[in-house]
């Protein structure tokens, strides 16, 4: 890690673990070097034929596959893997609220009846007269039906404008089912089967849609009924909301149906006596990762950290309890908190990681397991060593779910997306970017986040965010209201100030992206910008991509009509033909496409760029003169 980072925080604890002789992944980054084959896409493992690793002077595999075949079946695997992982996480909320719905999870119970409502609504199903359980079970079913059907359509496909729908029905991309896509897609790239670069993308847009306009949709909508729709909220991030004089318990990973059970029983009276008797000032909880996210934006729960400070947290000697889920937890955890007092407790009946202690989650029994695991860091207190908690934390305003956005626009009664659009018709707001991502172990942990996101904001457009990008950037205070003044173009600056907002909006966790492209289509419901998604001035980013989740991310956006840009690059460069089908000819079909950069300025140039192409298209990219209307003037306007 370099000298003079700006995540100081982070920076101060990697070198202090180096000094104990703790392995952490900024140090074994350094010690890794990464398989030029592999980075490229040429190597293939399907078979055992090889592993075949393509090069110039062995232009095939063994089967005769081509690097382009290669190359397109690596990136679809790694869309398959990305869709997966959302989809499980989806399934176990949605059979959560079937459970709850029939007295069988009595923890979880309906929190937002207006959205259960809506969600009815969207699949068909009569809400009138019904009782609210008995709404959830049909609404349960329904959702567990997107998951197994064989034909037909995803039903929140029509969630999407019409003109979209259009483009996918042409292309043949419209998703028949969630668990079918991803099932077609790995078999598609099994040896001897798809061998078409061009057939094997779309077949993985295909199932990239049923992420994001399917099972990512589905636990977003879900997880809003079971736990509220966020509304915003400030809170705290950085590792120093950890305290040292309470009960540290953080919990980690994706799926909300735990933690936030976790964080009813760390509120009991009980469960705080009992820290009380161990010397504790009571509990507190904090959130790493996506988990950390969505207790955020519906509890105020604070952040500690995003992915690569996981193992970080652990060495501040303060936590007491990690207890992790599914998705993005380092198998390293186990062996970093060795050197501490820290228990690992891992939930997930599909995520066991040796050396941790594992308490497999029942939505059953929720609250029982919930209470066993705080009592479990209650008990761990007294056992703290050497405690060394960074000062740094920053707040933040979190919680801009689509129908918060909706509602601050416009109020209860006449809430629309009409204010942003005639703003950015205007030219106040210049666009809208999304940007989301991961975090890699690199040499300035958050620079590139929130340098893009600076430069964005400067030149007046408006940054809507998710996951632990979102975290990178509330550490350096560009999620508060505050941060309009002091880094926003004037435009943008004054928006923000009128509605009271900040210029970058917190959306949530990874799933949650979904809610970007509900945004994106309410920006075209509204009128005036376009008929469909890729008519908008709008572009996305994924900054130090790292999981598969992110590849699948970036395709369903790709395919949804979004230019979408990462860094760094994707593991297709071994392949010329296939670079240039996503970053130039796929824009053809589906009117959105890839592009890869290096620096934080590459990604806002080229993406401040497609926004003023974009509004030129629209007729919108000229600022109209003023004209002061005198009486006669004002006589021959039509009314």
């Amino acid at each position: 890690m370099a000298e003079g980072s700006i995540d100081k925080t982070s920076q101060d604890l990697a070198k202090k673990a180096e000094e104990k002789g703790i392995s952490t992944a900024y140090k074994r980054r350094e010690q890794m070097k990464a398989c030029p084959i592999g980075a490229q896409g040429m190597c293939c493992k399907h078979c055992n034929m090889g592993p075949c690793r393509i090069t110039p002077k062995n232009p095939t595999g063994i089967c005769g596959a081509t690097g382009d075949t290669i190359a397109a079946r690596n990136f679809a695997r790694m869309v398959a893997a990305g869709t997966a992982a959302h989809s499980d996480h989806s399934r176990e909320v949605a059979l959560t609220l079937l459970h709850a719905a029939r007295g069988e999870a009595k923890d979880y119970e309906v929190k937002d009846e207006k959205k259960l409502a809506k969600v009815a609504t969207d699949f068909g199903i009569e809400t009138r007269g019904k009782e609210t359980n008995k709404l959830a079970e049909e609404v349960a079913q329904a959702a567990l039906t997107q998951f197994t059907q064989q034909e037909g359509e995803l039903a929140f496909i029509k969630r999407a404008p019409k003109k979209r729908q259009e483009i996918w029905k042409k292309l043949g991309i419209i998703p028949r089912g969630i668990d079918r896509e991803i099932v077609e897609l790995i078999h598609r790239t099994t040896i001897g089967v798809d061998q078409d670069m061009e057939s094997l993308i779309l077949s993985s847009m295909r199932t990239s849609l049923a992420n994001g306009w399917g099972s990512s949709m589905l636990a977003t909508d879900i997880q809003d009924i079971l736990f509220g729709t966020p509304k915003p909220l400030k809170s705290k991030v950085n590792l120093g909301v950890l305290k040292d004089d309470q009960v540290n318990i953080v919990v980690h990973g994706h799926n909300p149906l735990l933690s936030d059970m976790v964080a009813t029983i760390s509120e009991e009276k009980d469960m705080i006596e009992k820290a009380k008797k161990k010397g504790a000032k009571g509990i507190n909880l904090a959130g790493i990762c996506c988990t950390a996210n969505e207790i955020l934006m519906r509890r105020g729960v604070p952040i500690a950290g995003h992915f690569q400070q996981q193992e970080l947290a652990i060495t501040t000697g303060a936590v007491d309890a990690m207890v992790v889920d599914v998705q993005c937890v380092m198998n390293s955890l186990p062996d970093v908190a060795k050197c501490f007092h820290t228990e690992v407790i891992t939930t997930a009946p599909q995520a066991e990681i040796r050396g941790a202690t594992h308490i497999p989650f029942d939505e059953h029994k929720a609250k029982d397991i919930a209470r066993q695991i705080v009592e479990k860091a209650i008990n761990n207190y007294s056992n703290r060593k050497d405690v060394n908690i960074p000062k740094d934390s920053t707040d933040l305003v979190a919680g801009f779910s689509h129908e918060a956005i909706n509602y601050m626009l416009g109020g209860s009664f006449r809430s629309s997306y009409r204010p942003l659009n005639d703003n950015i018709m205007n030219g106040r707001i210049q666009g809208v970017a999304g940007v989301v991502g991961c975090n890699l172990p690199v040499e300035n942990p958050d620079e590139m986040h929130v340098e893009l996101v600076k430069e964005l904001i400067g030149n007046d457009v408006l940054v809507i965010q998710s996951g632990c990008s979102a975290i990178a950037c509330a550490k350096h205070g560009l999620l508060t209201p505050e941060a309009a003044s002091k880094y926003a173009g004037p435009g943008l600056k004054e928006v923000c100030e009128a509605v009271g907002i900040p210029p970058v909006l917190h959306t949530g966790a990874c799933v949650d992206n979904s809610r970007i492209l509900i945004e994106a289509a309410s920006i075209v419901k509204e009128g005036g910008l376009g008929e469909d998604i890729s008519d908008v001035p709008a572009a996305g980013a994924c900054p130090e991509w790292m999981s598969e989740k992110a590849i699948a991310i970036g395709q369903y956006f790709v395919a949804s009509g979004v230019y979408t840009v990462f860094s760094p690059e994707i593991q297709i460069q071994g392949s010329p033909n296939l670079e240039k089908f996503l970053f130039q000819e796929v824009e053809k079909l589906t009117g959105g496409k890839w592009d890869v950069a290096l620096t934080s300025k590459d990604i806002a140039a080229k993406m401040i760029d497609h926004i003023k192409k974009k509004r030129k298209a629209l007729g919108i990219d000229k600022e109209k003169e003023r004209v002061l209307y005198d009486m006669a003037m004002r006589r021959e306007l039509e009314v």
